[in-house]
């Protein structure tokens, strides 16, 4: 039988909201996807700030340690170094998937806004863009410089989707990781993937009228 599983590549960035990506790949874990995960150096920094989780030194044993963190079966999560420009998001005829860097830094968004591929993780956005694949960024900046926005916007333009760490309040949030689980849904929608973290817009007077 062949494995009809959906592949996401998803890239951590030193930006602050690890949580949120890492929220995501429990969340694309679930949904039975695939996820090639990437890590910038500044992500390990910010990850080991910002969680209770040590990502190891090597992409192997990151691997391991994140299979066994999201409860995913073998081989449904593969990590990829930061120059393994062998890595299937590090081409066109690789295996055509979206990519979501979450948190994306302001440095990173520069980066793919220029063309830049000094990592792995650059490569891959220059790859995304120039297929015209599925492409969102999650920044996490405050305030944006002109130059943030001049990037955001030009990024845009070329197709990708940028979509700040702002989470809404119209969900009555009671904690953090509600507030999480809120951006987390929207990124899930965009990758066409079901979730139930929140109810949609309107879902509550659809439902009333039906009932009607």
């Amino acid at each position: 039988m062949s494995d009809t599983a959906r592949t996401i590549n998803l890239a951590f960035t030193g930006a602050s909201g690890a949580q949120y990506g890492l929220r995501l790949l429990q969340c694309l874990v679930a949904a039975g996807c695939r996820v090639h995960v990437m890590f910038s150096r500044a992500a390990q920094v910010v990850i080991a700030t910002e969680t209770d989780l040590k990502l190891p030194g090597t992409p192997p044993a990151m691997q391991e340690m994140l299979t066994e963190w999201a409860g995913a079966e073998p081989g449904k999560i593969l990590v990829f170094g930061r120059e393994d420009w062998f890595a299937p998001p590090a081409s066109g005829s690789g295996e055509k998937a979206p990519l979501v860097i979450c948190p994306c830094s302001t440095g990173t968004l520069s980066a793919l806004a220029t063309g830049a591929s000094n990592n792995l993780i650059e490569r891959a956005g220059d790859v995304a863009l120039k297929e015209r694949r599925p492409l969102i960024l999650v920044p996490r900046e405050a305030p944006y410089s002109e130059v943030h926005l001049e990037n955001m916007l030009k990024l845009t333009r070329m197709g990708a989707v940028v979509m700040p760490a702002s989470p809404g309040f119209y969900h009555n949030p009671r904690s953090v990781e509600d507030l999480v689980d809120f951006l987390v849904a929207r990124l899930l929608d965009h990758l066409d993937i079901p979730q139930e973290l929140m109810p949609r817009w309107g879902q509550d007077k659809v439902e009333a009228r039906r009932k009607s």
